[in-house]
């Protein structure tokens, strides 16, 4: 009976050094093993791919397939930090007994984001159509026409009939448009002044003041010279109508 005793008591203290020895990496003798290992989802057991697993102990590691497969040299004693997009980082570690030969399954639980409430805000986008936004037109309004601003063409009496004899027969129609003229014209001269003034026209054409200036009302009167007109369009204009000016008089 005190044999029979002895020896659970003994059998009892070498399963416990062992289990100890397996949980105690101090007390296992430290092994080199090519770890077989799967990182599967703990949600539906799929392999999990791309995987990372780095050693605590070098930092080096692993990466898993497109099945959740890979293939590590450890120690028995080592721990493995695994993460991947998705899922919970996780520490796992070798079995001490572990000698390579069989796969070992670790499990990784998704992640789960609660996802409160969005408010989008912002503007729609407009669409270009390309069309531009106009000219704007510098003829104050009660100068404006009430048909057109340009004459029309003899082909809107067919078409448009009231606008187009509105044009040619109403008198207050006649008049804005002597009106715009008349300002046109001043804006024409008022932007030819560096080019056109009566010591360019002197210098040009000889003459006294007084004759540049008798010069000068009966050219402006012709209105011919618009106001895209460049220095040399001016100066050889001056000369041209000078002569006609001269013929004129006799």
């Amino acid at each position: 009976m005190r044999i029979f005793t002895l020896v659970s008591l003994i059998l009892l203290l070498f399963a416990w050094h062992t289990s100890l020895a397996q949980t105690d990496p101090l007390l296992v003798d430290p092994i080199l093993v090519r770890l077989k290992g799967r990182i599967i989802n703990a949600a539906d057991s799929s392999g999990i791919p791309y995987a990372n697993i780095v050693n605590n102990r070098y930092r080096g590691g692993s990466i898993t397939n497109n099945d959740g497969y890979f293939t590590l040299d450890v120690l028995n004693i080592d721990s493995l930090i695994v993460t991947s997009v998705g899922y919970e980082k996780k520490v796992i570690y070798i079995p001490h007994n572990y000698m390579g030969i069989e796969v070992i399954t670790f499990t990784l639980n998704p992640v789960s984001y609660a996802v409160g409430e969005v408010e989008i805000k912002g503007e729609r986008p407009s669409l270009d159509l390309g069309l531009g936004t106009g000219k704007p037109v510098e003829i104050p309004i009660e100068l404006r026409g009430d048909a057109y601003n340009e004459k029309p063409p003899i082909i809107s009496a067919l078409f448009n009939p009231i606008s187009y004899w509105q044009y040619h027969l109403s008198r207050r129609e006649r008049e804005k448009r002597d009106v715009r003229e008349a300002m046109a014209l001043t804006q024409n001269w008022e932007m030819h002044s560096q080019n056109y003034n009566k010591e360019m026209v002197m210098m040009l054409t000889g003459t006294s003041e007084a004759e540049a200036d008798s010069f000068m009302v009966w050219f402006n009167a012709q209105n011919v010279l618009p106001y895209t007109s460049t220095e040399y369009e001016v100066r050889a204009s001056i000369i041209y109508y000078y002569e006609m000016y001269l013929e004129q008089k006799k």
